[in-house]
């Protein structure tokens, strides 16, 4: 897949192809909505090896908006975006799959004063308790919401998740090596589920200074190519 993004400011890594493995090994089906689509990466790849997918992406930045719609026509997938504020789409449309790569750097880390970088990567711009509760109310019965976020707040997450009734049911920890604590958290949530949470062995990254043998497929998998340019 070619991926058109910015020259200067967030480009997507390893935490968008690892999630879009994690939401492909559910099989997404109908109705998705990326949320936070950036370049589209992580909505374009799942729709490209899902083929029953209805992608739709909502991205508030007018630059990744042009990125995003680019790389769709560029790769013959059909795609609908919401040149808007995820907090303020319209709730008429109801979704099988909300997936999203949001921002999550917390208020503690020190912020770039780079205005892509900060909208892409600080949860001031879509704290938990409004994202949870604005995907709450865009999903269908019994639907998924996949996603990731920084994993050192997994307490607060599923805290915030049970305030709207959404309950976590497979979870994945990423570990950047195996000697080392957990950089990211994937999670398959469900609205309507009683079931109690999965926890998948862990994903290791890197083997010393290369990607580990899983890392590797993923990549193969995802077969990106990324031109670094201003549209």
């Amino acid at each position: 897949m070619l991926l058109y993004q910015p020259e200067d400011g967030y480009c997507y890594n390893s935490d968008s192809v690892f999630l879009y493995d994690f939401i492909s090994s559910f099989k997404p089906r109908g109705k998705v909505l990326d949320v936070g689509a950036g370049c589209g990466v992580v909505g374009l790849l799942v729709a490209r090896d899902n083929p029953k997918v209805e992608l739709e992406a909502v991205e508030k930045q007018e630059a990744f908006v042009h990125y995003a719609i680019t790389n769709a026509r560029v790769n013959k997938i059909d795609y609908k975006m919401h040149p808007s504020d995820f907090l303020k789409l319209d709730e008429a449309t109801k979704y099988n799959y909300i997936i999203s790569n949001p921002p999550f750097y917390h208020e503690g880390v020190s912020r770039s004063e780079n205005e892509m970088l900060l909208n892409a990567r600080y949860n001031i711009n879509l704290p938990l308790r409004d994202f949870f509760k604005k995907v709450s109310r865009l999903l269908k019965p019994n639907s998924h919401f996949i996603f990731c976020y920084d994993a050192s707040q997994f307490g607060l997450i599923c805290a915030e998740l049970e305030r709207v009734k959404l309950r976590v049911v497979d979870a994945q920890f990423v570990h950047p090596k195996i000697d080392k604590k957990a950089s990211l958290v994937m999670l398959h949530v469900r609205n309507g589920s009683k079931s109690l949470m999965k926890v998948w062995p862990p994903f290791i990254s890197f083997d010393g200074n290369e990607f580990s043998k899983m890392a590797q497929i993923i990549y193969k998998k995802a077969s990106t190519q990324s031109i670094k340019c201003q549209i």
